[in-house]
């Protein structure tokens, strides 16, 4: 069970709220677990708490992690202060590959699961740095599945503008959710030709 788990997927395949259900899960058998998220998007950039949400209306506090951050030691001051079954981190994509292989530390020397959860590739189809790492080396690989509007698997996702015009250049991060829509292959290929 101690291993590193990736569940990756496109925009909008529940991720999260797959996340909060295995977490509630393991808090109902009587398990301590550890949250985490990103401080990508934090209004403040001192926080060390921030909070993980669903679309469809599940939350729950987490710690943030943010590029250049020791997460083995943050998790491991958390285990030596009392007991931890196991820790979840959403938005994985935007973890850095050391932070990856600390995570594979993690499981590795505390017996701990460590499951991450987060998109596989931007909206130019290029893989996240997170993501890489962890499809290089998580133990476990699992695909959280969502449909693009002609009902196919969707496995892209596409940022529009302002106008919902296709956007195909700029920033990896730092735009809202919102912003975004999954696509299959075809129809993303076919936004962005418009």
């Amino acid at each position: 069970m101690s291993k590193l788990y990736f569940t990756y997927s496109a925009m909008n395949a529940g991720k999260s709220a797959i996340l909060l259900q295995a977490a509630h899960n393991y808090r109902e058998s009587g398990m301590e677990v550890m949250l985490w998220t990103s401080g990508h998007h934090a209004h403040d950039p001192q926080a060390v708490m921030g909070e993980i949400e669903s679309r469809i209306g599940l939350n729950a506090p987490a710690h943030l992690f943010r590029a250049g951050m020791d997460v083995y030691e943050a998790i491991k001051a958390r285990r030596d202060a009392g007991p931890l079954h196991a820790v979840f981190l959403d938005e994985a994509q935007f973890l850095t590959r050391d932070q990856v292989w600390q995570l594979a530390r993690v499981g590795d020397e505390f017996g701990l699961p460590v499951l991450c959860y987060g998109l596989r590739t931007d909206f130019q189809g290029e893989l996240f740095e997170g993501s890489a790492a962890l499809l290089a080396i998580a133990d476990d690989l699992r695909e959280a599945r969502t449909i693009c509007h002609c009902g196919r698997k969707a496995t892209m996702n596409l940022r529009r503008d302002a106008s919902g015009e296709a956007v195909s250049e700029g920033e990896q991060v730092g735009v809202a959710k919102t912003d975004y829509v999954s696509l299959c292959r075809k129809h993303w290929l076919e936004s962005l030709e418009r």
